[in-house]
């Protein structure tokens, strides 16, 4: 990997592991291609295990692909939703629910960036920290280094 790339992991693990209540993070391209994620080995599961039906918990839940999937799902959305009500650009939705919250912040060029947190997290400090995490990405998120980064996701498969 890229020093570049070596750094964007660094930033994606350093905030999953200085900010309480995240659960996984995932950088997610524009065409809703993972790109980085906080548990790069769940990225292969692609669905559940075979005999599994889903909601029953005995899938992936809260793998780096489902996440990537949420969040791509999510911003179109969202998305859709400003174009209708003339509302601008979306800059970041957040969801809460029962047993946890989601967070997606737009980056950029066009990447989002995803947080599946735990129910009890103080969502502003996880806003803050996607916010600062985006900021030192925006700019170092290049075509090339996107390329990259989609290509070492796929060879973890």
């Amino acid at each position: 990997m890229s020093s570049q790339a070596r750094n964007l992991h660094w930033l994606l693990t350093n905030l999953v592991d200085e900010v309480p209540g995240i659960r996984s993070v995932a950088v997610v391209s524009s065409d809703g291609l993972l790109l980085l994620a906080s548990d790069p080995g769940l990225a292969a599961e692609s669905g559940p295990p075979e005999g599994a039906d889903g909601p029953d918990g005995s899938g992936p839940r809260g793998s780096s692909a489902d996440l990537a999937t949420v969040v791509s799902g999510l911003a179109s959305l969202t998305n859709g939703a400003a174009k209708l009500m003339d509302g601008g650009v979306v800059k970041q939705t957040m969801v809460a629910m029962d047993e946890g919250s989601l967070f997606v912040m737009s980056i950029s060029d066009g990447s989002l960036l995803g947080a599946h947190a735990t129910p009890d997290c103080d969502m502003s400090v996880i806003a803050y920290h996607m916010a600062l995490f985006v900021g030192r990405a925006g700019h170092v998120l290049t075509p090339e280094l996107r390329t990259e980064l989609r290509q070492s996701m796929e060879n973890a498969q």
